[in-house]
């Protein structure tokens, strides 16, 4: 005998349990909707988090300047602090140690075969150095400065990079926003759905979409990785 009841005598014992009145296209409907009743149902898991606790995660600082830290700090109060806390990776004057990332020079490189993207050579807008520092330095004790520290640290880094020229400068959140990098310029934003618009088809061709066969036109210069005709790997 099997486990499991006939289909028919199961449906037989779902109608004997229905109160008088309810059809079986009613119950069907109800069953269908108890997921939803049963999604709505507060689990009480957990609780709201507090501001205080979402203003650690919130950390971000925007280009315009939204999310920057109340706090202060000048060029000369930032050297021994990047010496102390940066220098080890960065170099002493930006130059890098190692294979670090640079942080200053390459200034007119950019256009050249080697071109050197630091922040004065290449970066845009200073927030993506202080939002940075801010939330991943120093390397292994990422969120230890406090904020006055964080300015210090940022203005000196401007210094290296000669976007700020005075060791008596102060940075603050006052004054953030008028902090310009010089490559900022050279970026804009994003205009394929206008420049390219004539490029799009709403349905992309896949077969025989240009005229002619298709013809090798140029070959690897340093590596011969392009196959000759009749030695192409065989796909099984």
């Amino acid at each position: 005998m099997s486990r499991f009841p006939r289909p028919a005598i199961a449906v037989i014992a779902v109608l004997a349990l229905m109160p008088a009145g309810v059809s079986a296209q009613t119950a069907s409907d109800g069953a269908k909707a108890q997921p939803a009743l049963v999604a709505s149902k507060k689990l009480d898991i957990g609780r709201v988090a507090k501001p205080e606790e979402i203003a650690g995660w919130d950390i971000d600082i925007r280009p315009d300047g939204h999310g920057l830290p109340v706090g202060k700090g000048t060029v000369k109060q930032g050297e021994p602090l990047y010496v102390e806390r940066c220098a080890a990776c960065h170099g002493e004057f930006g130059e890098s140690a190692g294979r670090w990332p640079i942080l200053s020079g390459g200034n007119g490189s950019l256009a050249t075969h080697d071109p050197v993207k630091s922040i004065g050579s290449y970066w845009p807008h200073a927030s993506t150095v202080i939002d940075y520092i801010r939330r991943a330095m120093p390397f292994g004790a990422s969120q230890t400065l406090t904020n006055d520290e964080l300015y210090a640290i940022t203005a000196y880094v401007l210094f290296l990079n000669d976007i700020v020229t005075s060791e008596d400068f102060e940075l603050s959140d006052k004054n953030f926003r008028t902090i310009k990098l010089p490559n900022e310029n050279n970026f804009f934003d994003d205009d394929r759905e206008v420049a390219e618009k004539s490029f799009w088809r709403k349905t992309p061709c896949m077969t025989n979409c240009a005229p002619g066969e298709a013809a090798v036109t140029g070959r690897a210069r340093v590596i011969d990785v392009t196959p000759e005709p009749g030695q192409e790997p065989k796909v099984e």
